[in-house]
């Protein structure tokens, strides 16, 4: 395939125009060549100044103030939570719970519902190839209460075993199901909506981790029936520090909170307290305002984009890449074919470390991730200590893909093998 060959969806160079860091030099010299989207985004020019706009010119505390400086802060940042509401289809603003990401929203889930939910007996079924963060704040609340994990297994081609999945929701006391939308390693996309029908059927409640969903997909929680969904703004164009987690209002109003302090209160006295009505009950403290501001403000952008235009372009680089990396025999891609997978190409080196991989493509201008990218189980299944991963994103080219491949012969050629 010839990368001219590629169809975009809309003006790539107009896309990458709105993200200042991908015209700058990586090294004097050389163009930067950026594919760690999968690790964080880089970040449009819109978000950058939102970001600015509020240091320079409404910064206050929300919630808290009368003045005019407090009510438009509040007034920006509760805009943001609408602005995410639509953006995942949930039906109410209460349901949109902001967090620094998605790790800290699984761990909220796992330490207010779990610690109040889960005994001794009970199972939390996650999957192969979770992130760790998926899969330790289970671990942790399971420690506590009792509770056990099983894990669905992963088939040769890098999809869930659907077939174990059914034997394990019949078979054993399963409260709650722990899965990702997306594998971060293996780009697997699942098969969400069966899967919350078959653990609702068993009487066990979903967990969705999104963060390697929500940037590529159109995420539409009330389609996927999911009980509780997490993913992170600075995955998807928001800055770091920023981050959703998505519950069906009738079990949160059922949870305890998880941090006690300000703006989570209804009533405090000496004798006790009175929790404050969603989503405040699980946002004690000064929020990080600049920070959620500025993802309502990436949603904007990323819905100007379209975010089927944006899978459409995704998939096309994917499949351009998964085409060139098979050109290479000293290569191996993990994961299932394109049609099953997003925009992830985690591969090893024959002979070659991961990080030794990465290092030299850095010094021609290519960012990867080298490592076992927070999935430490999924590797030793996998047989491999690391791998190198490139990870694409709205505004990467077949010119880049290129450029990857490129490389690898650099890699090739350096050690020798």
């Amino acid at each position: 395939m010839q990368s001219d060959s590629v169809q975009i969806p809309y003006d790539i160079n107009a896309i990458r125009a709105d993200f200042p860091i991908l015209a700058e030099e990586h090294h004097p010299g050389v163009p930067l060549v950026y594919l760690d989207s999968g690790a964080t985004s880089q970040k449009p020019l819109t978000v950058i100044k939102a970001l600015n706009r509020y240091y320079r010119e409404y910064n206050a505390n929300v919630h808290r103030g009368i003045h005019k400086l407090s009510e438009e802060a509040s007034a920006v940042y509760e805009g943001a939570r609408i602005k995410l509401k639509k953006f995942i289809n949930a039906a109410s603003k209460r349901e949109v719970i902001f967090t620094r990401g998605t790790t800290e929203g699984i761990n909220l889930v796992a330490q207010t519902w779990g610690r109040s939910q889960l005994k001794a007996g009970d199972v939390i079924l996650s999957t192969q190839m979770e992130h760790h963060a998926n899969i330790v704040p289970w671990q942790l609340i399971a420690e506590q209460t009792g509770a056990a994990m099983r894990y669905v297994p992963i088939l040769p081609d890098g999809t869930l075993d659907m077939e174990a999945y059914i034997v394990m929701l019949h078979d054993l006391p399963v409260k709650m199901v722990a899965v990702t939308y997306v594998s971060n390693v293996l780009g697997t996309v699942n098969p969400i909506v069966e899967m919350a029908r078959m653990a609702h059927d068993a009487g066990a409640l979903m967990l969705v981790d999104a963060a390697q969903a929500s940037p590529h997909l159109k995420v539409d929680v009330q389609a996927l029936d999911a009980d509780f969904l997490a993913f992170s703004g600075h995955k998807m164009c928001g800055p770091t520090g920023s981050g959703v987690l998505y519950g069906k209002q009738a079990l949160l109003n059922t949870m305890p909170p998880w941090m006690g302090g300000g703006d989570m209160i209804s009533k405090v006295t000496f004798e006790g307290s009175s929790w404050n009505e969603l989503p405040l009950k699980f946002e004690a403290g000064t929020p990080l305002i600049a920070e959620q501001i500025g993802l309502g403000y990436a949603v904007d952008y990323l819905n100007a984009v379209g975010m089927e235009n944006i899978h459409a372009h995704e998939q096309a680089i994917i499949s351009y890449a998964l085409d060139r990396l098979v050109e290479l025999p000293f290569i191996t891609v993990y994961g299932p074919t394109v049609e099953k997978k997003g925009a992830v190409a985690a591969f090893s080196m024959q002979g070659v470390h991961a990080h030794d991989v990465a290092q030299v493509l850095d010094s021609q201008g290519i960012a990867v991730r080298a490592g076992h990218h927070c999935a430490q189980p999924l590797h030793g299944l996998l047989g491999v200590s690391a791998t190198a991963r490139a990870s694409f994103y709205l505004y990467n080219t077949t010119q880049e893909v290129d450029a990857l491949i490129n490389g690898l012969y650099v890699v090739k050629k350096t050690f020798a093998v």
